[in-house]
């Protein structure tokens, strides 16, 4: 088994394991889903995956033979193939209840698809499954620090440091500009190219034959290219049709699709009442840089670094970095962001007892307090401001402000 380093998510799912009886882990293709739960369960759970053919036809038309012959505790890998294998599974579970006997930790699932597969979740599992995300790699969990990841939580109190973390930008830029995907992240080897081509070309042959019926796979790749272009971006769904030739109704339905299967995070902007001129359109961020930069032709960590989406695809690495230090640990944040149409900004707003916690993105090695402004001026509105920090390509971490901090980005 390859890429076997261990995920933070990994201590989080043995205590949900305790306390409920089914387990369900989401997430993008080649997150590494299959390896975590088969390296958390040791010898002693069996393994079934639906990707096998004659297993998945089995759980189609003999739901109740499958189980019969994969007793609990066992591992059933893409569980969105055979969605009818859920109410058996909550027969089981209720009958082990009935009995007497302890059904926790009974069933561990995995899943590709959020959408079709929740839907039956909740109809079937509910309040008898754990449901976790895992997104690609993080940083520290490909240092092998796994267990060092916390939450990004405060901004003005930077993360402790750990040993063989710091990166100059150039090294950064190629950290980035690799990905998360476990399969390329940890595999040097691993043509950078070929592995996004296969992976999108299996994306588009499976995925979305699963997910809706797309009659054109090479307008939905443009599509695909056309989104990963406005990465941290302002999303305007017109505009993105437009681009693409497409009507508005089919490019929502086809965004739905990308966020859907874990590709795509929409992050929500902050808003009020007492502030109509906030702008309300969520930001699109992918959620692995590789596959990005490999959709917008970055042939290189070099050429990325010196281009004009060099910014963008930083921001969206931090984006997703933050989002994983809190998925990780088992944790839903409350991210927003803020922008209004007086040209007001602030890349990040983490919305924590009963606070907004500012974050300013910037690529710069040498930050100052101008670049604290926006943050200043949210401090001047009506709105619960805390302390703040502008995460950056500084090397190491320096006070801007009695309240905010410059934190170096491989510091999160």
């Amino acid at each position: 088994m390859s890429g076997t380093v261990r995920r933070t998510l990994e201590r989080y799912l043995k205590q949900a394991s305790k306390a409920f009886p089914a387990l369900l882990v989401t997430g993008a293709r080649q997150v590494g889903k299959t390896t975590l739960l088969r390296l958390a369960a040791g010898a002693g759970r069996e393994y079934v995956t639906l990707d096998d053919p004659g297993e998945r036809q089995l759980a189609l038309t003999d739901p109740a033979l499958f189980l019969n012959r994969h007793p609990a505790p066992v591992l059933v890998d893409e569980i969105q193939y055979a969605p009818g294998l859920l109410p058996y599974l909550k027969m089981a579970i209720d009958e082990r209840s009935t009995t007497g006997k302890v059904a926790a930790g009974m069933f561990w699932l995995t899943g590709s698809q959020q959408f079709h597969l929740m839907q039956g979740v909740s109809e079937s599992l509910a309040g008898r499954v754990a449901v976790l995300d895992l997104l690609g790699l993080s940083r520290r969990e490909a240092l092998g620090k796994a267990t060092e990841v916390v939450p990004f939580e405060h901004p003005a109190q930077c993360p402790r440091t750990v040993k063989g973390a710091a990166l100059d930008p150039a090294a950064l830029y190629a950290l980035i500009w690799r990905g998360s995907m476990p399969g390329v992240a940890l595999r040097p080897e691993v043509d950078w190219a070929m592995f996004q081509a296969s992976y999108v070309r299996t994306y588009l042959e499976r995925d979305l034959r699963d997910l809706a019926r797309v009659g054109d796979e090479t307008a939905f790749l443009t599509f695909l290219r056309a989104a990963a272009a406005r990465t941290g971006q302002v999303l305007n769904l017109s505009e993105l049709a437009r681009d693409c030739s497409l009507s508005t109704n089919t490019a929502k339905a086809w965004l739905s699709m990308l966020v859907t299967s874990g590709l795509v995070y929409l992050l929500e902007p902050w808003s009020t009442n007492l502030h109509s001129r906030i702008i309300k359109t969520p930001k699109l961020y992918f959620l692995d840089t590789g596959l990005c930069c490999w959709l917008t032709g970055w042939s290189s960590p070099e050429v990325l670094a010196m281009g004009a989406m060099s910014g963008a695809i930083l921001e969206t690495w931090v984006v997703a970095e933050i989002l994983k230090s809190h998925l990780h640990n088992g944790r839903r944040p409350q991210l927003h962001y803020y922008r209004d149409r007086d040209g007001h900004e602030v890349d990040l707003l983490l919305f924590q007892d009963g606070q907004l916690l500012p974050v300013e993105i910037k690529r710069t090695a040498s930050p100052s307090p101008r670049d604290l402004k926006h943050i200043d001026w949210l401090r001047k509105r009506d709105l619960p401001v805390g302390p703040g920090a502008v995460l950056c390509l500084a090397p190491k971490p320096l006070p801007l402000s009695p309240t905010d901090n410059a934190i170096p980005v491989w510091a999160i």
